[in-house]
């Protein structure tokens, strides 16, 4: 029996944004679709946030997420993330999918903060940015009929990233919580390569970690984040499957 599947390449690394972007190319939306997808998240401010444009790192073309947020002032529980995803008009399996990743995702930071889960305070994580590229990219994932996620291993660096509690050194500590049983390697450069929120979403679909499986290729994307690596090949690939 023929399965659909997603296989994700990471050269420079994976962040929210780049998930959406590349999950967006696979299914070929429009503006309109994507814009009417966000709305269907339910939150006011996320309304018209983002499109998915041309872009190009080193004359290679590829595709970018523009995103325009207002600044929040406010931190959420995950009680209060929960709540917004239930209520929101996305389908039951993405659902499902966004809420498993951000339960992932407020174990590690309980984790690095020694409290419980429902005491942890998301600060960039919980932010306008990351339910929006968490829950867009569960509605692109369930959208697309994949049955497997099979990713790359990760590229890690050291040097240090610059965030609500200070300056942290890579790869941030909720990274470093999740990152058991998923294979990695060390890259020459320095900064982070793997986000929390992607890490978590690619944990909540149970993604593969390793070689390209034997597939047909059936489209491809590739997907630009905000960071130029001078020393990486940058952006990750996208390639919807057929097994």
């Amino acid at each position: 029996m023929t399965k659909t599947a997603i296989v994700l390449r990471t050269p420079s690394g994976i962040s929210g944004d780049m998930l959406l972007t590349g999950l967006a190319r696979l299914a070929d939306i429009n503006a309109g679709e994507l814009a009417a997808l966000v709305d269907a998240i339910g939150v006011e401010a996320l309304r018209d946030c983002v499109t998915i444009e041309p872009h190009e790192v080193n004359w290679i073309t590829g595709w970018r997420a523009q995103i325009d947020l207002p600044h929040e002032h406010h931190h959420r529980t995950l009680a209060t993330i929960v709540e917004i995803i239930a209520r929101s008009g996305l389908e039951d399996a993405a659902k499902a999918l966004a809420t498993r990743a951000f339960r992932i995702l407020a174990e590690a930071e309980a984790a690095v903060h020694g409290c419980t889960v429902d005491e942890v305070h998301f600060h960039e994580v919980g932010a306008l940015d990351s339910i929006l590229d968490t829950c867009i990219a569960a509605a692109l994932y369930v959208r697309s009929g994949a049955q497997e996620l099979h990713c790359s291993p990760l590229p890690l660096c050291d040097g240090t990233i610059r965030c609500e509690h200070g300056l942290l050194a890579s790869p941030p500590p909720a990274v470093q919580e999740m990152l058991n049983g998923v294979p990695v390697y060390g890259v020459d450069d320095k900064g982070e390569t793997v986000t929390p929120t992607a890490l978590a979403f690619l944990k909540a679909v149970d993604a593969r970690f390793g070689k390209w499986p034997v597939c047909e290729v059936v489209r491809s994307a590739r997907a630009y984040g905000g960071k130029v690596f001078p020393n990486l090949p940058n952006g990750a690939m996208f390639f919807l499957v057929r097994l």
